[in-house]
This record gives C-alpha cells, structure tokens and sequence, in this order.
C-alpha cells in the first residue's frame, strides 16, 4: 500500500494534525468501501452498499460538523487557514477507494461555506442549522441547486451571461421568499438532501450579478420534489436527480447574504470546487499505482517481472509523472484557495479562472494516464478484478463536472486573454 507522503507532500504548509486526518479517512476508506467498491455500480438506485459507509464517515465520524463553529458543536474549520488543504487530503484519500464518494461529502460542505467561511459568515443561519448537522450520527446531506434544464450549466458562466438564464426565481412576499424553478444534477439529490442551497433570481432575464440570491430550502419543505435518481456511466455513489421548487415559502432570512455578496458565494463555490475535483483525480491514481505495483510485480515476461521491462517501465515512470504534477497543482490551488491575501479572493476571476484551468488540465491528464495503464494492462485492465476500470469511468465524470471542459477553457481565455464575447 503506498502512503500518501511517498508522493510529493508540500510539508512547508501542511498542518500538523494532517496526519491524523489522513490516517482516519484512509482507515475508513480500507475498511468500509474498498471490500465493496466493485459492487456498487449495481447499487446506483438504492444505496444499500454505499449509504452505510457514507453515514459513518458523514454522522458517526462527524465530518458533516467540519465547518460549523465550536461552540455550535462543529470542528470550527469555517474560519481555518487550512480549510482547502485539508478538503483536498480528504477527498484525495476517499478518491482513492472510490472517488463518487466524494461529491456527496463535497456537497455538504460548498453550501455551508456560503455561510461559514470567512469573511462572509452568517451566524444567524449557522444556529439555525446547526442541529441538523452538529447533533446527531446520523448522516445529513445537504445539496447545491445549480444547473437548470433550458440551459444546463450556462449559469455558471456568470462573466459573461450574469445570471440572465437563472429561470428559477426568488420573489418576496412580505416576509418571505416564493421559490418556484427546476433544477438538474445536484449531488446528494434523489431524496437525499435535507438542506438544499438553491441558485436563483430575484429578477428573471437580469444579468446584473446583484440579482443572483443564494436561498437556502429544508429539503422536506412543502412544495419540494425531489425525483428519482439517475443512473449514470460512473461515480455511481452519487445520487444525482431533479428538484422541483412549486411555491416554496422560506422565511427572507434564509438568503445566504444578499444582492452582489451572493454572486461571490457562487464564484467561490466553483473556484473550490475545481481546486476539489483535482483531488478526485489524483485519489483515484495513486490507487491505481498500487495495482499496477502488484499487477507488474506478479506478471511474468520472458523470465522477469513485468516492471523489469524498459518499455513497461517506461509507462510506469510516465504514470507516476502525471500524479506527481497532478498532486502538486492540486495542492499548491487549494493553497491559493486558502490565502486571498496572497491570491485574491477566491471569488475573484483570476482566481476562479486559474482553478478552472488546473481542473481540466489534471482531469485530462488523468484519463490519458488511465487509458495507457489500461493499454498497458491488456484484457486486465478492463477486467473488474483490478478495479482500474472503475476508477476510469468515474474518472471521466470529471470532464462534465461543474460546467464541463468548454467553459474551464472559456474562463481561462477571458482571464488570460482579454475575450469579452465569450
């Protein structure tokens, strides 16, 4: 079993206590996923296999508690200078045994960043929803409300569109807020999500950013429809689905924080989001590292282990090449992510374009990566006895995540190149 420090581990900035994170996650990952992962395709519907190991790691373990203050019963890592670095450890170790386990945990987080992260902290909505995350074992899900079925993920392009797609929209009355809208593939969706951060618009057709809001729904609130999940080529433990909003009645507090500051929540959703997927990469190949070590230790050619070979090792070296950049760009983006005062922002657009660019680059390199090591692996490598098959369909969910390559390259040339059309 290689250990994550036998690749490059950036000890100048990583916090004493990673070890410990480390070591509890990979332990989990051992016991509870990896004696199952190769069942849990067939299980994309009803969860028998993979819920259980999620509400351990989520509940029992606590870390759906991650961001909310101390004394609110949470682990307090809203306001840490480590919080990027440690998300990207722990996605990286549950990537490892099976990286559709990490949406689900991802998804709990980036809508409770809206509230938790410094500098925009909402402390009266922490109280509200502090018990249901901080005073139970039992797993909570929360969801992100995001893409929209007339345009899919073109509300993301905020740059250039500002939120003139969002057709679900927000209306005031009196005290409180009427959601009406439909919303496709949010992670932890198909009757999961207890708490869902919904992207809306307070003026349909604006693309003033001012008119994005960021309102927070109960997932069990009247008028909520969550539908059935939907079976996809890969990351099958993350229930993905439809949500129906019809006339869904919040209370005016429930907006994250308000016109212009929500607009930034969302840009920092995407840059951390990015910088997160990197880690579902890299997880998943440095797992298929330590197959490749027993695959080329125990096969023979022409009297000497596969891995003695000039060619074979060659594919090795240029395997491991790619993890070794692939974790440093990972690492050195969460870092960015973790210090605006060197960076920016982690709304700005530099920011928000740069970690696109690492995204796509790491989830390109990696399939190409992954499809040599199946080349090199014959019939084996599609065989699901060795489990790279798995990781190289859920890998390939990577180029569709969050926008998807086209906009990745769309932002990075508006950024970089001065495009004002696109």
């Amino acid at each position: 079993m290689t250990a994550a420090k036998d690749f490059t581990w950036p000890e100048e900035f990583i916090p004493p206590f990673a070890d410990l994170i480390i070591s509890i996650v990979r332990d989990w990952a051992d016991k509870e996923v990896m004696p199952l992962r190769r069942r849990i395709d067939e299980d994309w519907e009803d969860g028998r296999l993979y819920l259980p190991p999620l509400k351990k790691l989520l509940g029992e373990y606590g870390m759906q508690r991650f961001l909310f203050p101390e004394d609110l019963g949470g682990m307090g890592m809203g306001g840490s200078n480590y919080l990027s670095l440690l998300a990207f450890m722990v996605f990286e170790e549950i990537a490892r045994a099976d990286s559709g386990m990490d949406p689900p945990l991802g998804m709990v987080f980036v809508p409770l960043l809206f509230i938790a992260a410094e500098p925009h902290v909402n402390r009266r909505l922490l109280e509200e929803f502090a018990p249901m995350f901080c005073a139970t074992k039992e797993a909570t899900y929360a969801a992100l409300g995001m893409t929209e079925p007339q345009g899919g993920a073109d509300i993301e392009n905020v740059g250039l569109i500002g939120g003139s797609t969002i057709t679900t929209t927000a209306v005031r009355e009196g005290d409180e807020w009427v959601i009406n809208g439909h919303k496709l593939w949010p992670a932890n969706s198909g009757g999961l999500a207890r708490l869902i951060a919904v992207v809306c618009t307070t003026d349909p057709g604006s693309s003033d950013p001012s008119d994005i809001a960021v309102i927070y729904v109960p997932g069990d609130a009247p008028g909520v429809t969550q539908g059935n999940v939907y079976e996809k080529g890969g990351m099958a433990s993350c229930r993905n689905g439809d949500i129906w909003f019809e006339n869904v009645r919040v209370p005016l507090w429930y907006r994250a924080h308000g016109p212009g500051e929500d607009a930034r929540c969302f840009a920092e959703a995407l840059a951390l989001m990015n910088m997160g997927s990197i880690a579902y990469a890299t997880g998943a190949m440095m797992n298929i590292h330590e197959r490749l070590l027993e695959f080329t230790g125990s096969r023979m050619y022409r009297g000497r282990p596969l891995k003695e070979n000039d060619a074979v090792a060659g594919v090795l070296a240029d395997f491991t090449a790619n993890i070794e950049a692939l974790r440093i760009l990972g690492y050195h983006s969460a870092r960015m992510c973790d210090r605006p005062d060197l960076y920016g922002p982690r709304w700005s657009p530099q920011l928000v374009a740069k970690t696109r660019a690492h995204r796509y680059f790491a989830a390109d390199r990696c399939s190409e990566a992954i499809g040599r090591v199946m080349n090199l692996m014959e019939a084996c490598g599609v065989d699901r006895d060795w489990d790279v098959e798995k990781h190289w369909r859920d890998s390939s969910i990577l180029h569709f995540m969050f926008g998807g390559k086209q906009l990745c390259q769309v932002e990075v040339a508006r950024w970089f190149y001065g495009c004002e059309t696109i």
